[in-house]
């Protein structure tokens, strides 16, 4: 498959892992390989060489899961070496399968530090066929994300694992000591980046948009004999460097970073579910602590009402129960941002209504800003957050402790002060809701504080209630707006625009539906 490939590397069987690699399962024999996962590897290999992308997809999304299911539900798959002879002993293809071996080990089993490093290796040795080689296959948009989607998640359960010292073995410790420079955030970053910019992705959504390239109508496909892997896992990537960044809690750099993907717009990142959630999600996260609450509202309404219409197509997929915990992940983060900035006009009425039912109580509680308030906003916080990571590589010395959880202590102590900050603000707003105009004599009286003190409090109303959007410009975030002349504050209150074509549609989709039921009927 070598020359499939258009990439001189040795064969497989040349390369040597130590058996500390594979399962300690007594049962588990490493190099025993059943027939149909002989057929599976053969007929995988031989789709992927024939660029087959429908049957690839078959295989990966399909037979992959069952055989997974039926044979695999405790042990890994055989290992890389015993499949080798059966694929020509191809060298990418068992990069491509060792990817899917290790990611079956983090989802149903328990890997070991080794297991995580040699993940490690075999990431950097695909990403440097793919960046250093010409690689010339067409692989589904599904694989290609996941790819990415686990090199991060992997990236993020190393750093959990390495920084729990407190119960490590001394091998364990050995290991970390060993191989410092593994999952090294730099390593990642510097992948991430590499394939964004050798695929020349950026490029390639400018020219769609001077209608010179088909990107996203070809779902990223290359139908004149190329390849699709570089330029989807560029396109990728860059919701990759999203979601680090996110984790690292550098909220502007993530955003940046996914500047050229229009999500205002259907597009390729839209085609596989995971990752038009994944994208949406720490977007609109990033936004909700860059206090752009009205954008991070917009995008979550949106995400939802998709969710809410679609996820009965997607129970059988791997990623359900992931899509299901996203969805709550996002009411809670919903939540948050209209207790904050309570624009509920941009709510679709399915997303309001799963809303009261999941969170009324607890909006209610946080409008109060007082002791359980802040418990309900930490509450829903810790629930929804990414899980933040510390990428500096631990001091392995006495007294050896637990510091897995400092980012995320860090980031849920910035959030909170944040809402402290704006616990007079609710009572600015409220009152300023019920007059057109008022002294501010007045509204400090009604206050119970000085005008000085008030006029403190407007102008931080102004502040939190304003955010600066990526390009600079300073965009507010309130339904209620004001200006003050002459000690007189006039109110300025933004008017809900009425969208009919969204209640004629409902009628429309109910009507639909009844007479889907009535023909159904059989009448006697």
């Amino acid at each position: 498959m070598a020359s499939s490939y258009d990439y001189d590397e040795p064969s497989y069987d040349s390369r040597s892992y130590p058996p500390s690699s594979q399962a300690s399962d007594v049962g588990y024999d490493p190099n025993f390989v059943p027939d149909s996962v002989k057929t599976f590897v053969v007929h995988l290999y031989r789709h992927i060489r024939e660029k087959n992308v429908y049957e690839i997809h078959q295989m990966y999304e399909g037979s992959f899961q069952r055989l997974s299911d039926r044979m695999f539900r405790e042990s890994p798959w055989p290992s890389v070496e015993a499949v080798a002879p059966y694929v020509d002993n191809d060298h990418v293809f068992c990069l491509l399968y060792r990817e899917m071996w290790f990611r079956h080990v983090y989802a149903r089993l328990s890997p070991t530090g080794r297991q995580r490093i040699e993940s490690w290796d075999n990431y950097c040795s695909l990403f440097g066929v793919v960046l250093h080689g010409v690689v010339n296959m067409q692989l589904p948009n599904q694989w290609l994300w996941d790819m990415v989607d686990e090199f991060v998640y992997q990236f993020q359960s190393y750093c959990q694992y390495r920084a729990k010292l407190k119960n490590k073995t001394e091998e364990e410790l050995q290991l970390l000591r060993q191989y410092g420079q593994a999952w090294n955030v730099y390593g990642v970053l510097n992948y991430l980046q590499a394939l964004v910019e050798k695929s020349m992705i950026h490029q390639i959504l400018e020219r769609e948009k001077e209608g010179l390239e088909q990107f996203t109508a070809t779902d990223g496909y290359d139908y004149e004999g190329g390849s699709n892997v570089l330029k989807m896992l560029g396109y990728y990537s860059m919701i990759g460097l999203l979601r680090v960044h996110c984790l690292l809690g550098d909220y502007h750099t993530g955003l940046k970073c996914l500047a050229p993907i229009d999500i205002s717009q259907q597009g390729v990142y839209t085609i596989v579910i995971g990752s038009h959630i994944s994208t949406i999600y720490h977007y609109g996260f990033a936004n909700m602590m860059l206090r752009r609450y009205v954008e991070a509202i917009r995008e979550f309404n949106k995400i939802l009402l998709y969710i809410l219409k679609y996820k009965q197509y997607h129970q059988k997929s791997p990623q359900y129960d992931q899509i299901l915990k996203k969805n709550e992940q996002m009411y809670a983060l919903l939540a948050i941002c209209l207790s904050l900035c309570p624009q509920t006009k941009l709510v679709e009425e399915n997303v309001s209504t799963q809303l009261k039912d999941k969170y009324s109580e607890k909006m209610l509680k946080m409008q109060r800003y007082d002791d359980e308030a802040y418990a309900v906003y930490d509450e829903l916080f810790s629930y929804a957050c990414p899980k933040f990571i510390t990428p500096s590589a631990p001091i392995l010395e006495e007294p050896l402790t637990n510091y897995n959880q400092d980012a995320y202590r860090l980031q849920l102590k910035l959030f909170l002060y944040e809402v402290k900050q704006q616990q007079l603000l609710a009572g600015v707003r409220s009152f300023l809701k019920l007059y057109s105009t008022i002294s501010i004599g007045k509204l400090a009286t009604y206050m119970e504080v000085d005008e000085p003190t008030l006029r403190t409090i407007l102008m931080t109303y102004k502040h939190k209630m304003h955010a600066v959007d990526s390009d600079g410009k300073i965009i507010p975030n309130v339904d209620v707006d004001f200006y003050i002349d002459e000690d007189i504050i006039y109110v300025v209150e933004s008017k809900s625009t009425k969208r009919y074509g969204d209640y004629f549609l409902r009628q429309i989709l109910k009507f639909e539906e009844m007479i889907s039921e009535l023909d159904r009927v059989k009448l006697d």
